[in-house]
């Protein structure tokens, strides 16, 4: 279900594809990418939640050329923005197939973080990793338009 300023969108991407998301958490990472790096990432943070009985905010998670931005699904409250240059790695667990996870370097801390998400279905997950794929290129040939004097 996504948010009306986002479902009528002529050119979804560069505005913005929003997802309705929970947030399981965040671990440190020491690497800014792979598969087995994330793998075991994902795991902590589900452990991790899994002993903290609480309830996971809700969150609309926009991707676009720009990056990600996070804001909660209730108080529309604006959690976290982060630029697509920050990103380093996202992807789908294969084993927890409706996570989906990112790397990115901390703006404050310059550490390399992993944030992990719960979709409602396996679709979404995978619909969100793709959508931060297609962002990734398009930041990349709106850079290279904009270098190459166009």
């Amino acid at each position: 279900e996504l948010p009306e300023s986002c479902a009528d969108m002529q050119e979804p991407l560069l505005e913005g594809m929003c997802f309705t998301l929970k947030y399981l958490g965040m671990t440190l990472v020491e690497k800014p990418k792979g598969e087995d790096m994330a793998a075991a990432a994902i795991r902590r943070i589900i452990a991790t939640a899994r002993v903290g009985a609480r309830k996971f905010q809700k969150v609309i998670l926009t991707v676009s050329p720009r990056g990600i931005s996070l804001q909660d699904a209730d108080t529309k409250e604006m959690v976290e923005n982060i630029s697509i240059y920050r990103i380093s790695y996202c992807t789908t667990d294969k084993l927890q197939n409706k996570v989906f996870a990112y790397v990115a370097q901390s703006q404050e801390s310059g550490a390399l973080e992993c944030h992990a998400f719960l979709s409602p279905k396996k679709k979404i997950a995978q619909a969100v990793t793709l959508t931060v794929a297609q962002a990734f290129q398009m930041a990349l040939d709106l850079w290279e338009a904009a270098h190459a004097g166009r």
